[in-house]
């Protein structure tokens, strides 16, 4: 990871956010992007599934949608699952769609500097090549539990 952010940042930005979209969710179990925002609606997230491929069907209790221009209401944040070269169209989209936008995460191995650089000229916090299911668990001590160093020090066993 080259990316480099703060864990005060990163804990600021899990705990404002109620409403995530999850752009590039699969139906298949065993997929990250399954998994993650299964987690995410685990942990109180609202998780809003965004898939061309598999919209009108039924997942974490949301139906998916096929863009991000469907979705009814406001998100926090918008989880891109999706190659690097696909980031720029769903930033754009994002950024006209949701005016309030706090933030563009993109998963691990996703990145795009440029797309990046757009968000946060309007104010719109971005993280890139990060996993929030993993920075949840390793800021919010359950990694801890499990036997894992975090680097985060906590009284919390």
């Amino acid at each position: 990871m080259n990316e480099y952010y703060k864990d005060s940042d990163l804990r600021d930005i899990l705990k404002r956010t109620k409403r995530i979209a999850v752009v590039g969710v699969s139906m298949n179990e065993v997929r990250p992007s399954f998994y993650v925002a299964r987690y995410l609606k685990l942990k109180g997230f609202e998780v809003v599934p965004v898939n061309p491929v598999h919209a009108g069907k039924t997942a974490f209790g949301a139906t998916v949608l096929g863009s991000l221009a469907e979705i009814e209401g406001d998100v926090d944040m918008v989880d891109i699952f999706r190659r690097s070269e696909h980031v720029p169209p769903i930033v754009d989209e994002a950024l006209e769609r949701f005016p309030d936008l706090k933030t563009i995460w993109m998963q691990i191995g996703v990145r795009h500097e440029e797309a990046a650089e757009k968000a946060r000229a309007r104010g719109v916090d971005v993280v890139m090549n990060r996993c929030p299911k993993i920075e949840y668990q390793r800021l919010f001590g359950e990694l801890r539990m499990g036997g894992f160093n975090t680097g985060v020090i906590s009284s919390k066993l």
